[in-house]
């Protein structure tokens, strides 16, 4: 009798649950497209809807486990966006949510850097992050705001949690998600209340922590469908889970995870972030390690609004054919040379944790020849302009890291094409190697649902044991050599453009808060 491993992953752009067998073979998936709405008179912000979405995951788990008898899952985890987090009152139901680039507390920041200037410097020296996604201030801006929230709320947890929670009952959280509010101790792998203490903020309202893999509780919910024996078990972050899925588990070891955002990460032990606030420092899924990151902003996302806003034809060109209108666009991409005629997307910037605010979206360097500036040699652009952003960002945290890299891993939903892959060899002189199961972030979490049903040992030891790989592209140097120009014109292009958003001629693509 088969028995299987249930991973449930509410992402920035979509919510999933995905059923894997014990070996880690994906046997089904249910997934659908959401969206986070802003809350009307709030500038900057992006509201979670739990009663809309759980309902939305719901429908994914059913549609994961049609086929397989429910008793036969062992173990349900979940995984989520990091940063989004929940509110909960005494009775576990939740009050208030927010997805992960929520920026609503802008005065917050600003008031908080006022009245206490260190203390940033000093929370990220802890914590390994800045004010930019973290919940202090987004917690005086309920504090403020909405008081009557303020004064209920018995519990915070992250989004993976409240998953967790609506299945099991149980509130709790784990590090590598927990940390990412920043209101952490990196050693301690624990919350610190005196850091909400010291601000205003309550200390009473944070719920134990577990590493990922711990078993919380089983089964409660009926709209799932479940059995009520499966186990429920601590996941954690999606991008610390998704390296578990690529079997980055060691020190040393490189990925990149090509999602709605792209991170790229190197585990490291646990170090002394940076003075400069420059890097990312998150606590892994494996205990004792932790991840140098860096994040390239919306790169899924944009290629989403260049499928839906200009490529209709495409769209219904695949839906004839069967194919991924993404598959569509990188064949005619693929003609296009290198360097896109010169296009130069201005989307994400490189990674500023201490000051992270991007330029207004645009394409510089179009031309008026239809057969060379046209929806395939945008597409491209966008291709490769993820790829500059992430090796500017993989740049810097070698330096910061001081380990050598030749092979990158890369997965997500980018890793899936023929032409990404390839260009992000060549961007960054890297091998890179793409494993079979593409879904990594679901398959770390199938894993730690597994150690909690006993199937595994231990997450480190799975990962090396269910990982496989699909390929791997080398790097051409002569195709790095063009795109070390293309990177250059870049950076200056990019420079230019923030001063537009600094002057007040156009509008930022995404602010932190306070700046």
């Amino acid at each position: 009798m088969n028995k299987y491993l249930l991973a449930i992953d509410a992402g920035t752009g979509s919510g999933r649950a995905v059923l894997f067998d014990i070996k880690g073979k994906q046997i089904a998936v249910g997934q659908e497209e959401w969206t986070h709405i802003s809350e009307d008179g709030v500038e900057n912000s992006m509201g979670f809807d739990c009663d809309a979405n759980w309902q939305l995951l719901c429908r994914c788990i059913h549609k994961a486990t049609a086929e397989v008898d429910p008793a036969d899952i062992l173990a349900v985890s979940a995984t989520s966006m990091r940063e989004g987090i929940v509110l909960y009152d005494s009775e576990g139901n939740a009050l208030w949510a927010v997805a992960n680039v929520d920026a609503r507390a802008d005065a917050e920041v600003k008031e908080l850097k006022e009245k206490f200037p260190d203390i940033e410097a000093l929370f990220y020296q802890a914590s390994g992050q800045t004010f930019a996604l973290g919940a202090l201030p987004r917690l005086l801006w309920v504090k403020k705001y909405r008081p009557e929230i303020y004064e209920k709320a018995a519990k915070i947890s992250m989004i993976s949690d409240w998953v967790l929670a609506r299945l099991s009952g149980v509130i709790a959280s784990d590090p590598s998600n927990a940390a990412t509010a920043g209101i952490y101790d990196l050693l301690k792998r624990e919350w610190e209340p005196k850091m909400a203490e010291k601000i205003g903020i309550r200390s009473d309202i944070f719920p134990p922590s577990y590493e990922t893999g711990s078993v919380i509780g089983t089964v409660i919910d009926k709209e799932s469908g479940l059995d009520p024996n499966t186990k429920v078990v601590m996941g954690g972050g999606d991008v610390q889970l998704g390296s578990a899925g690529l079997g980055v588990v060691e020190e040393g070891e490189v990925a990149i995870l090509g999602g709605t955002f792209w991170q790229q990460i190197v585990n490291i032990k646990v170090p002394t972030p940076p003075k400069d606030m420059s890097i990312r420092i998150n606590p892994h899924v494996i205990p004792d390690m932790c991840q140098a990151e860096g994040i390239t902003f919306f790169s899924g996302l944009v290629m989403r609004w260049f499928r839906d806003a200009l490529c209709e034809s495409e769209k219904l060109f695949a839906e004839k054919k069967g194919v991924d209108p993404y598959a569509v666009l990188e064949g005619m991409a693929e003609h296009i040379p290198i360097g896109s005629y010169g296009i130069l997307p201005i989307f994400s910037d490189v990674m500023k944790y201490g000051k992270w605010y991007h330029a207004s979206p645009s394409f510089l360097n179009l031309g008026l020849d239809p057969h060379k500036y046209n929806k395939a040699s945008m597409f491209r652009a966008l291709e490769e302009n993820a790829c500059i952003v992430s090796a500017e960002n993989l740049d810097n945290i070698i330096k910061f890291t001081g380990i050598e890299v030749d092979t990158i891993i890369f997965a997500g939903g980018a890793s899936k094409g023929f032409l990404w892959p390839q260009i992000l060899a060549d961007v960054t002189g890297k091998k890179v190697k793409i494993p079979e199961v593409k879904e990594a972030t679901a398959l770390g979490c199938a894993i730690a649902a597994g150690v909690g049903a006993g199937v595994y040992e231990s997450i480190a030891s799975a990962a090396k044991t269910l990982v496989s790989w699909d390929r791997s592209c080398l790097p051409s140097a002569e195709n790095h050599l063009k795109y070390q120009e293309v990177r250059e014109k870049w950076r200056k292009a990019y420079a230019a453009q923030l001063a537009l958003v600094d002057s007040g001629v156009t509008t930022s693509m995404w602010k932190a808060p306070g700046l």
